[in-house]
């Protein structure tokens, strides 16, 4: 009895686990559960990951762009047009976010969140406001800089677009909606580089050339634009421009401008106000002829100005661009980006196909022919240039010869009809081909009472226009 007793109380004792179980060789050893203050420490560290480190790095130079615009009021409904009173203008407020890179004050936005601004202020993420002043614009670029009165401000670390690869996260940062949410504190959307070298076909909606885009998934809303795309590294890589959306809401299609492209333009507004154009003096076929680079394995050459860049380095109408500085050349927008990435004095490696016979050479780019040109003026504010074969193929006009309409100051663009771009060719019946002729007949005409007819071309078509000379 007292054996069986103690038998168990042996079992029971193991039982209630009072009694260490014995391992054996074959078993394997059970892993301890984390403590909780090692579990605490371990999801600690896992926060602070290479997008939070990267976010606030930068997170300090993105600024909010609040600006105000003065727009004339269009009655919507049969009460508003009765009493709206003709020529009524109304305040209309817009938002967009912006980046430092001097400790100075330089910031960099898009050209299409300052567009049209009587003025301009900028918030930085203390929640301190700055009158901006806007230092240069580029609608082709969408690119503006602005200037603000400070001392030792942040900036944002630069880095490079060159080398990205698809499939790296990429951080988006920005102050979508702006003050109506309540503060400036920045917001930050992570994603990744869906692609690179981008081109979006030009619609009425962009007046921008768009080419060569860092496309993400990083959510880009309303107010985002303007602001930095920036690496794992913190360092900026893009400005946020657009996205690709049905109802104006970020759909995972988001589009940057890249850095380096962004800086030079910023550089050329800074130090002239303006952009320097880059020419190199040949056509190519346009967005009808996208579906054909297959067939002609890279892009045509339509037509090359006497003298120019493009005549001086060989090349012919009728050659294939196969690439350009090692970029392919299959539609006109890769064209397209190839000019907007280089300036005047830059040389372009081009390798072009002749008679099924590839070659190289090399083009040199100089400056627009407009801008040396002679201007002449008349009416007070209107400048006039001469049509030659390189401003004809630097603005693509059919006609031969003409009076390109350099600048036209607000009065007689009011008054006249006339814009900026506009080539007259004829003024009443009498063709034009020279400059001095317009300010000639406008002089002949000056305070009669019969109106002067003037054709011109505009956008590839031939309109006209009626008005008085000087009443």
């Amino acid at each position: 009895m007292k054996s069986s007793h103690g038998l168990l109380l042996l079992i029971s004792l193991a039982a209630c686990g009072d009694a260490e179980p014995q391992s054996t060789s074959d078993e394997t050893s059970p892993i301890p559960a984390p403590r909780p203050a090692q579990l605490t420490d371990s999801i600690q560290s896992s926060r602070y990951s290479a997008i939070v480190t990267a976010a606030a790095r930068v997170a300090p130079a993105v600024v909010s762009v609040n600006v105000t615009r003065r727009t004339t009021r269009s009655p919507r409904t049969a009460w508003e047009l009765f009493f709206t009173p003709r020529g009524s203008e109304q305040v209309v407020e817009g938002f967009g976010s912006g980046f430092v890179i001097t400790s100075d004050g330089i910031v960099i936005t898009n050209q299409h969140v300052a567009a049209g601004a009587q003025e301009i202020f900028v918030t930085t993420r203390d929640g301190i406001d700055y009158e901006a002043e806007l230092l240069g614009e580029d609608p082709l670029t969408d690119i503006a800089v602005l200037r603000i009165e400070g001392d030792n401000l942040p900036t944002a670390p630069l880095g490079s677009s060159s080398d990205l690869v698809i499939g790296e996260w990429v951080i988006a940062i920005g102050n979508p909606y702006s003050y109506l949410l309540g503060n400036s504190e920045p917001t930050v959307t992570a994603g990744v580089v869906s692609a690179v070298g981008r081109d979006l076909i030009p619609s009425g909606e962009n007046s921008g050339i768009y080419v060569g885009m860092i496309q993400t998934d990083a959510a880009i809303n309303p107010g985002n634009s303007g602001g930095p795309l920036i690496n794992a590294l913190g360092e900026v890589v893009g400005v946020n421009a657009s996205i690709f959306s049905n109802t104006g809401g970020s759909v995972g299609i988001g589009f940057a401008i890249p850095i380096e492209r962004a800086l030079r333009v910023a550089d050329e507004l800074s130090r002239f106000g303006e952009v320097r154009r880059s020419w190199m003096g040949l056509d190519v076929a346009g967005s009808d002829e996208l579906r054909n680079w297959k067939r002609a394995g890279g892009l045509e050459v339509t037509e090359v100005a006497p003298d120019s860049p493009a005549d001086r380095a060989g090349l012919r109408e009728g050659d294939v661009l196969v690439s350009a500085d090692r970029h392919s050349t299959r539609t006109f927008l890769d064209w397209e980006a190839i000019k907007l990435d280089v300036g005047p004095g830059d040389s372009v490696n081009v390798t072009y196909r002749r008679r099924g016979r590839d070659s190289q050479t090399v083009v040199v780019v100089e400056n627009l022919p407009t801008t040396s040109a002679e201007r002449i003026s008349t009416l007070g504010d209107i400048e006039l240039i001469t049509l030659t074969p390189a401003i004809r193929q630097e603005r693509s006009f059919e006609f031969e010869n003409g009076a390109l309409i350099y600048q036209i100051g607000g009065p007689a663009r009011r008054s006249t009809g006339l814009r900026a771009g506009d080539l007259i060719v004829q003024i009443n019946r009498q063709r034009i081909t020279r400059a001095e002729q317009v300010t000639e007949i406008f002089n002949q005409y000056q305070g009669r009472r019969a109106p002067i007819r003037v054709y011109v071309e505009r956008d590839g078509n031939v309109r006209f226009t009626d008005f008085y000379v000087g009443r």
